[in-house]
């Protein structure tokens, strides 16, 4: 992409700043507002994780940049979901967009967190797959395989709405895409600049039940969701929590609220 680059948009300076370590990006996108060049354009060469480290770089800081993504990792539902066109053309024209960011509150006075995810935040059934394919040897089959060993051990999870409602759950989605898990699709009715996300909700039930779901979301997709801008609850037991690539632990009692953010990042390609 460099040459070409190069070739197709000569006054444009390119820098190239590789990484060292998992939430390094997060650092040099925070860095890009210092070099004094008026808006930073910010490409991840990435997956979903390392885009994310861009995208709460920027957020976190604060001030206005585009970002983009060109897909390099294992999933890259991001891109898959969101793309218009070749990101070099995107770049020469220098058409930009907006995109709703779906930002996560986790507990509350000193001891919460925020984090910002351009496509998905999972709980349950989402980031146990996300472990179990990244500890399995990569390749369609073979990541099939590793969903087919941890659906076998997946325990449900139990959280509590704003209301005191129970719910035990195999699975909680919240995304404003519609590819997730690189294999999964979700028949959405809306767009990512709409200010809404999908709420894809998987009581418990049989194993079975489960790998039905999961197949029927890796051939012909999930039925339309639920849109909502905000989703609020409580889990009754520390759990993993994917935001898009990356996967963190959710402590037990302490209080989530998803938000859609409209139109909070803006992007090209």
């Amino acid at each position: 992409m460099q040459v070409a680059l190069r070739a197709r948009v000569p006054d444009l300076p390119v820098r190239l700043e590789p990484t060292a370590y998992a939430g390094h990006a997060r650092i040099l996108a925070r860095a890009a507002f210092d070099q004094g060049r008026g808006t930073p354009l910010l490409i991840s060469v990435s997956g979903d994780g390392g885009y994310s480290d861009v995208v709460n770089g920027v957020m976190e800081d604060g001030r206005r940049a585009v970002c983009a993504v060109m897909g390099a990792g294992n999933a890259n539902d991001h891109r898959r979901s969101t793309r218009t066109e070749p990101l070099v053309d995107a770049i020469e024209r220098g058409q930009v967009r907006r995109i709703d960011l779906l930002r996560i509150r986790v507990g509350e006075g000193t001891g919460h967190w925020t984090q910002w995810a351009h496509s998905y935040i999972g709980f349950g059934l989402t980031p146990r797959m996300a472990i179990g394919i990244e500890r399995g040897v990569k390749g369609r089959f073979s990541e099939l395989v590793s969903v087919a060993r941890v659906l076998r051990t997946l325990a449900p999870i139990e959280i509590i709405r704003e209301n005191g409602s129970y719910a035990t759950l195999d699975s909680l989605l919240l995304a404003n895409i519609t590819g997730v898990a690189k294999y999964g699709k979700i028949a959405s009715a809306s767009e990512p600049d709409d200010g809404k996300f999908e709420v894809l909700v998987l009581p418990h039930a049989a194993k079975w039940r489960i790998a039905l779901m999961a197949l029927r979301a890796v051939t012909i997709g999930l039925d339309p969701q639920e849109s909502v801008q905000r989703f609020s609850f409580m889990s009754s037991r520390t759990i993993p929590i994917q935001v898009d690539g990356e996967v963190l632990k959710l402590q037990a009692g302490q209080p989530v609220v998803v938000e859609s953010i409209p139109l909070s990042l803006t992007t090209l390609g």
